[in-house]
Parts: structure tokens; C-alpha cells; sequence
């Protein structure tokens, strides 16, 4: 009679870890040693957390680039002359410019305005004038000026009837203002452009286009030519228009045709790129910026874990060795440790990736923005401080898994 034959059983079972076991053994070692733990997870907390913080700020300030360029230059258009001799082409643009360029639907606010030179400015009327500092007078119009957004610290921004007029006024910079101890108009100050007294009626201490108007003299046009005469050559007169939000496109290519009929070539017109391509450049440009930072904190995370596993490695050789003799193999002994760097990334990527999205939360509520934390960047950072742990242990884990039982319980 066959018998079917079965294999002799094997005089020593082979050890096996289950996955319940390794989580457990990999726990009890990071619990054993919490100050340790702690320190060596905060490498990722570090490198994870300004990660997440990185990206999250990125895109928070992003948005309000966005709403900021949104809200002013995608809403002006710059009409300049281009014509090679201005002064032999004459005027570019004609008396009634701005009532012309307001007829357009989608115009706000609409003015001429030129550089009237460098040009010596004092409060004293005999003063030297080589000794005496030259500042930027610009000539331009009340409603160019409106365009500007600016703030008012004191006084007022003349108007059209002094323009029309041809008063000899002046609204001067913040920081004119402050070189020249203008403070207060209440005693009605004036200051000497060229020897000429201009009555300061406002200092504006702030404006959301053209900034160097700050450090300018403002003058009326009228009052600027009746000075000075026309702009110089080489000084070509412009006009800024304002516009409604999405008008600015179709603005631009109205006026040319709207302000010079007789011949449209004259004016240059320069409308706002488009806000979509540039956002995108700006934000392109931000991220991977920051993103190579974010990089370089996570490697020195990484190595800081490594650094620490593989020092625990070397104090737990007999612990090793005893393993060992009882019958663990080198691949167990390195799951161990790995999965012990592991926990130590993971825990580091949790309480990092928190940290991370409060600091963006205490940023937007401080500035008063709208804080943007992209799911992408927010949910797998926990993951990513796994995956560096991981990498970290490698050589730790395949260091300890060589370790000879013999040799370890010999130390």
C-alpha cells in the first residue's frame, strides 16, 4: 500500500514577526526613550512643518497679490506721445483730453501730467540757489492725481478751477514735505520752486500708484506752463487713465482713436498685461522658491533622524544580540529599527503639518487676509515625514540587521 510522503518537520521553527508584533516593538522603543523620541522626531517636525507653512503662506500672500494687482494694475491705461520731436509735432493731446477720454464707458478718472525738470526748492525766498536742494516738480492734472489713490496727511489736492486759473499752487510729497519742515498748513506755508512762490494747499504721505510722485512738487499743468512753458524735449506729456475692473482692455484700445482722430500714431498706449499670465509667473516663481527651502529643512531633518537611530543602534547591541540568539533574523532586527524611524517621522509629519497650518491661520488673521491652504500640500505632509523617516533609518536598520549575535553579546 503508498503511503504519501510529507516532509519531516523542521527541527527549529523559523521565527516570524507579524505586523502587530514589529508596530509594537517599534512603539515600546520609541516609548522607552520619550526625551529621545522627542528630540530626534523634531528634525521633521521642523522640516515638515516649514514645508506646509511655506506653501500655505505662499499661497496666502498670492491671493492678495492677486486681489492687490487685480485692483490697481489691471485698471490703468498710460497714453504717452510718440511722436520722435515733440516740440515740432506739437501738443499730443488736445484741450479737452479728459473729457474725451472720460466719454468712454468704463473710464473712472482721466489726466495729463509731464516732468517739469529738477528744479531748487526752499522756504526762503533769497536763498542760494547752489546751496539749495533740487527736487522733482511734476505738473499734473487734479484728476491724474485722484488716479494715484492718494492719502491726504494734511490739506487738501487743488482742483480744476486751480488749474484753469493758473494759480500758483503746490501739493508736495511726504517726503519733500519732511526735508523742507512743511507739517502743517495752518499757517498757509509756501515754498520757492525756481524762485517762484507755490502756496503748499496738501501733503499727500502716501499713493497706491507711482510712488515717486512722493518725492516730487506738484503743480498744476496750467500753472506749470504759464511758469515754465510746455514740456521740454525729451520729457514726453502723458495721461493716465483709470478704469473700471475688466475694462482696461478695451479702454486702451479706444483712446488713441478717442484723443487724436486726426492721427491715431501720435499716442502710445500702454494697457495692463494680462493679470491670469502674470499671477501665474508670480506664483511660479514664489513656490519654487520656497519649495527648495522647504527641501532643505526636510534634509536636515532627515539626517538629524539618522543621526540619533543610528546612535541607538549602537547602545542596543546587546539588546540586539539577545534578539538574536532567541531566534529574530537580521531582516527582522532591520524592520525593527526602520519601522521605529518610521513612527519617529510620522509623529514628526502629524505635529509639524499642525503647527504649520496654526502659523498660517495667526499670519492671515493678523494681516487680515484670507488664509489658502491647498489640500495637496496639507494632507500627504504627514506621509512625507514617513517617507523621511524611512530614509533616514535605511543605514541604521541594514547596520544593525549585520550585527552577529556572538559578537553583540561579547560587549
Amino acid at each position: 500500500m503508498l503511503r504519501r510522503w510529507r516532509r519531516p518537520a523542521d527541527p527549529v521553527p523559523r521565527a516570524r514577526l507579524s505586523t502587530r508584533d514589529l508596530l509594537s516593538e517599534a512603539l515600546s522603543g520609541v516609548l522607552q526613550r520619550p526625551g529621545r523620541s522627542a528630540l530626534t522626531s523634531l528634525g521633521t517636525v521642523v522640516g515638515v512643518g516649514t514645508f506646509v507653512a511655506v506653501l500655505g503662506l505662499t499661497a496666502t500672500a498670492g491671493s492678495q497679490i492677486d486681489q492687490r494687482f487685480t485692483a490697481l494694475s489691471a485698471t490703468e491705461v498710460i497714453v504717452e506721445d510718440a511722436a520722435a520731436d515733440a516740440e515740432l509735432a506739437g501738443a499730443p493731446f488736445p484741450a479737452d483730453a479728459e473729457s474725451r477720454a472720460l466719454a468712454i464707458d468704463g473710464v473712472v478718472r482721466a489726466g495729463v501730467y509731464w516732468s517739469a525738470a529738477q528744479r531748487p526748492v526752499s522756504r526762503l525766498p533769497d536763498a542760494d540757489r547752489a546751496a539749495v536742494d533740487e527736487y522733482q516738480v511734476t505738473a499734473i492734472g487734479p484728476e491724474a492725481v485722484l488716479a494715484m489713490h492718494p492719502t491726504v496727511a494734511t490739506g487738501r489736492i487743488y482742483d480744476d478751477l486751480h488749474d484753469s486759473r493758473r494759480e500758483r499752487v503746490a501739493v508736495l510729497g511726504a517726503a519733500v514735505a519732511q526735508r523742507l519742515g512743511v507739517t502743517s498748513l495752518e499757517h498757509g506755508p509756501a515754498v520757492f520752486v525756481d524762485g517762484v512762490l507755490l502756496t503748499v494747499v496738501g501733503v499727500i504721505s502716501d499713493v497706491e500708484r507711482h510712488a515717486d510722485l512722493l518725492l516730487s512738487v506738484l503743480v498744476p499743468p496750467g500753472t506749470a506752463e504759464d511758469l515754465w512753458g510746455p514740456p521740454a524735449s525729451g520729457e514726453p506729456m502723458r495721461m493716465i487713465v483709470e478704469t473700471r475692473l475688466g475694462a482696461a482692455q478695451v479702454v486702451a484700445a479706444q483712446l488713441a482713436v478717442a484723443l487724436r482722430p486726426d492721427d491715431v500714431d501720435r499716442l502710445r498706449v500702454a494697457g495692463p498685461p494680462d493679470p491670469r499670465t502674470l499671477r501665474e509667473g508670480v506664483a511660479a516663481d514664489l513656490n519654487a522658491l520656497f519649495l527648495v527651502l522647504a527641501l532643505i529643512c526636510l534634509a536636515v531633518g532627515a539626517v538629524g533622524i539618522g543621526n540619533t537611530t543610528f546612535v541607538a543602534v549602537l547602545e542596543r547591541v546587546p539588546e540586539i544580540g539577545l534578539r538574536r540568539c532567541l531566534g529574530a533574523r537580521g531582516r527582522h532586527i532591520a524592520l525593527q529599527f526602520l519601522t521605529e524611524s518610521a513612527v519617529l517621522g510620522t509623529l514628526g509629519g502629524l505635529l509639524g503639518t499642525c503647527l504649520a497650518a496654526g502659523a498660517v491661520l495667526a499670519v492671515a488673521v493678523l494681516r487680515d487676509w484670507t488664509a489658502v491652504l491647498e489640500p495637496w500640500a496639507v494632507l500627504p505632509a504627514p506621509l512625507l515625514g514617513t517617507l523621511t523617516g524611512v530614509v533616514a533609518g535605511l543605514y541604521p536598520a541594514l547596520r544593525a540587521s549585520r550585527i552577529q549575535p556572538i559578537q553583540a553579546l561579547q560587549r
